[in-house]
């Protein structure tokens, strides 16, 4: 008589625990990868001017726009290893106050070789960031509602763009002002937000469940508890080491899917200014605007398709058929020359790209436990942010050798479909008895 009300009763403190983290938590990790993602590509409205100014040539920007990741990946594992011993909260502020100190000193640039390292020294500051806030969700939500929190925080990023590109016109057209370059107020103005919060991020983010003071006992208990279930449901699993994860080959195969993903997005992302102001011939802040819609929608779809991925657990087709999508979208964004198709085509892989987040993240959470999981994830983030160097260096050489983004627009279809084809292998595997 006496196990419904005590099930009932449990499930209310689980539900009232989960709701608690989200809400203290979520938000701000959200302000601080948006602000991340927008230190991050902001340099795709800077170079409307900046490349005339300094006269950078398409394979100069692009290389340079890529080098940040070379050194993202390269203190990928060193940096959530850290944080793994460090903690979250000083781990994670220390992160965001050097990649804004940094992000500002972009403003300073003036030759090819600077502007090379300021972006390489960028990606060494900002490295771990992004693994490290999907290790530090691992410690707090269970595997079936991870694509929701993944989702939840990483909306930040086509949020970011919203922003970035509904400003970006405004700080373009401060051209001139106090004896700065429209360009140089972008970077001064949106590096600032990431040394504010870091204040913010070692003052409230704990390192995890035991050291929230916001937790009561009982909900303390049963977010470790759900936890442990997911856990011994792995059995088998070495939890502790990090060659489990180095020698799992599916840790292998979500990082060429990773470095496919990212690879095709960045090459676009970082030239859609350019590529939009060449399809349409509007202006920076017409084209912003159209940016911030594309991505208003984008947030949109990663909610969404996060939500359906976890109400129905499954994740391996709410990632091909975005994947798919993306070819499309690539293809006639790249064939096109109408702007009333080109536009529509590269919305759809902004849509597209951003549905395929949650559910694609919650994949190697679900097999990747422990230490094992600080390493494992940070792996699958090092390689996967090669693409971003390959995809914006790809870009730029093609530009200047076709004298079009068209080309390069157009090939962007083949990484989508092999990511397509690995994760629908990887689902044949995970499907099958043996």
């Amino acid at each position: 008589m006496s196990v419904l009300p005590v099930a009932a009763d449990q499930d209310a403190v689980a539900a009232r625990a989960l709701r608690k983290a989200t809400l203290r938590l979520i938000p701000l990790i959200a302000l601080g990868y948006g602000t991340a993602y927008m230190d991050r590509v902001n340099i795709s409205f800077a170079a409307l001017q900046m490349n005339r100014d300094l006269h950078f040539s398409a394979s100069v920007y692009g290389l340079g726009a890529g080098l940040f990741f070379l050194s993202y990946a390269a203190l990928e594992i060193p940096s959530n290893l850290a944080l793994y011993r460090f903690g979250a909260r000083r781990w994670l502020a220390r992160i965001m106050i050097t990649w804004g100190v940094l992000a500002i000193g972009m403003a300073l640039v003036r030759t090819p070789w600077q502007f090379y390292t300021m972006r390489f020294l960028l990606g060494m500051a900002e490295a771990g960031f992004f693994p490290g806030v999907i290790f530090y969700l691992t410690q707090w939500f269970p595997a079936h509602l991870r694509a929701r929190a993944v989702s939840r925080f990483y909306v930040a990023m086509p949020l970011s763009s919203v922003v970035m590109g509904a400003i970006a016109g405004g700080l373009l057209h401060l051209n001139g002002r106090l004896g700065l370059a429209g360009w140089q107020w972008l970077f001064l103005v949106e590096g600032l937000p990431a040394i504010v919060l870091s204040v913010v991020f070692l003052f409230f983010i704990p390192d995890g469940p035991a050291d929230a003071a916001w937790l009561t006992e009982e909900e303390r208990a049963s977010i470790l508890g759900a936890l442990e279930e997911d856990r011994l449901r792995e059995a088998g699993h070495d939890t502790h080491s990090i060659g489990t994860a180095l020698l799992d080959w599916r840790v292998w195969l979500m990082s060429a899917v990773f470095l496919l993903e990212l690879g095709s997005n960045y090459a676009y992302t970082l030239s859609a200014p350019a590529i939009l102001t060449e399809a349409t011939h509007a202006s920076a802040t017409v084209v912003g605007w159209l940016l911030s819609a594309m991505n208003l929608v984008g947030a949109a779809c990663m909610i969404f398709n996060a939500i359906h991925s976890d109400r129905t657990r499954e994740r391996y087709w709410h990632v091909i058929v975005p994947f798919l999508l993306m070819a499309v979208g690539f293809a006639c964004g790249g064939l096109a020359t109408k702007p009333w198709l080109v536009v529509p085509a590269l919305a759809l892989t902004v849509f597209t790209y951003s549905g395929i987040q949650g559910p694609l993240w919650a994949i190697p959470g679900g097999f990747l436990k422990g230490r094992s999981a600080a390493a494992g994830i940070a792996t699958i983030n090092m390689i996967g942010m090669l693409g971003g160097f390959i995809g914006p260096a790809w870009m730029g050489v093609s530009k200047d050798a076709t004298g079009s983004y068209r080309t390069g627009l157009a090939a962007l279809t083949v990484p989508c479909l092999i990511g397509a084809g690995l994760i629908l292998y990887l689902r044949r595997t995970a499907q099958s008895p043996g």
